[in-house]
């Protein structure tokens, strides 16, 4: 019987990854992962979350997206209420504030890649790697890396998972850093999929692209998740938040 490590990942992306057409207002590609222990996951982030729903929305299906909450696209078209807005928004930013997780992102910075290198590599890749062997790190900081760790990756189409996957095991199998093999294992949700750690993952992406486009700006949201940022030897830059190239 397989032994699985204490902990669960869930990751999600901001921005796209192409490098041919670049949006000058966002040039950034994110993928954010949200490492939980999963008792605190199941007894404590879970029902927080399902709670929050049942008081805004009175059931637990709603899936929180962070684009349609920005856009107060349907259902979140209720927060063109202004003073409803706010309320959410700070019940939610509390709710971010108050899960237990650990939070290890990579933003790559497009226009930089293709500016210092001739033949940049994809940065979907670039950032899963980055991000496999950080986790691999705070794994063996917690005693956990020699166990079986899953990791959640949202689906994008037949072709990107198969992509995804393709890439994931590669860097699993030894090509990494440490080229060692990373006991990881990789499982792909729908879009439709009603996950807690998921939705956690969507909020959290576009905010650190933001940060890395403006860092002395304030954001109420990224203040939030700063703190569940991974440090190493006292560091949090290039371990919890890993930007390439700088």
């Amino acid at each position: 019987m397989p032994q699985f490590s204490d902990y669960i990942v869930y990751v999600d992306e901001s921005g796209d990854h192409s490098l041919t057409s670049i949006n000058k207002d966002y040039p950034v590609f994110v993928l954010s992962f949200c490492v939980f222990h999963k008792t605190t996951y199941a007894n404590s982030v879970v029902p927080d979350l399902i709670n929050l729903k049942f008081k805004h929305f009175g059931h637990d299906m709603i899936i929180l997206h962070e684009r349609e909450i920005r856009k107060q696209k349907r259902p979140f078209n209720i927060l063109r209420d202004r003073e409803y807005r706010n309320t959410f928004l700070n019940e939610l930013s509390s709710f971010v504030e108050q899960s237990d997780f650990t939070l290890i992102s990579v933003a790559i910075n497009k226009l930089n890649l293709v500016s210092q290198y001739t033949d940049p590599q994809n940065p979907y890749e670039m950032a899963m790697k980055y991000g496999l062997e950080r986790i691999f790190h705070f794994l063996e900081q917690n005693n956990q890396e020699k166990l079986k760790t899953t990791f959640i990756f949202e689906s994008r189409g037949n072709r990107e998972d198969k992509d995804l996957e393709l890439e994931f095991r590669r860097v699993c199998d030894g090509a990494n850093w440490r080229q060692i093999p990373f006991p990881f294992k990789l499982k792909m949700a729908s879009k439709k999929c009603n996950s807690c750690g998921l939705q956690l993952a969507d909020l959290t992406a576009r905010p650190i692209g933001q940060h890395v486009l403006n860092p002395f700006k304030r954001s109420r949201a990224f203040d939030a998740l700063s703190p569940k940022l991974y440090s190493s030897n006292g560091s949090t830059y290039g371990w919890g938040l890993k930007i390439f190239p700088r």
